[in-house]
């Protein structure tokens, strides 16, 4: 099953190891699911991933970066003629669409299109795997 994770569930992944953004983040590390991204994407996880105030290990970020990057899949995102209240939330719906994933989680679903492939982790968990 392909999906794309927005930044909050990654983020949320790593500050608490017991949530369902943590949940979502081991079933990708163990090969359950394959997330699905494109170059902006990898940029903004390096990105808000290496901000002091959260400090994560640098070695834990590199080793999810590699992890995303190598066992993940690219895709070449279509640009999509589809209005955002903010537009860097975009990306991810592109390449959710470009790439066919199943589902987009995230925890901000009200920044995106009324879709039914844009879940919250919780509905993942729930929906997602049966």
């Amino acid at each position: 099953m392909k999906v794309v994770l927005d930044t909050n569930v990654i983020v949320s992944a790593l500050i608490s190891e017991k949530g369902p953004p943590a949940k979502i983040l081991s079933l990708a590390l163990n090969g359950k699911i394959k997330v699905i991204y494109d170059n902006r994407i990898l940029s903004e996880y390096a990105d808000v991933l290496s901000r002091e105030h959260f400090g994560f290990n640098a070695d834990t970020v590199n080793s999810l970066m590699d992890y995303i990057k190598y066992d993940g899949e690219y895709v070449n995102a279509d640009y999509l003629n589809v209005q955002f209240t903010d537009e860097s939330d975009k990306k991810f719906y592109e390449v959710c669409k470009s790439g066919k994933a199943q589902y987009l989680i995230t925890g901000n679903a009200k920044h995106f299109p009324a879709d039914s492939v844009v879940i919250s982790p919780n509905e993942f968990l729930t929906i997602g795997l049966s």
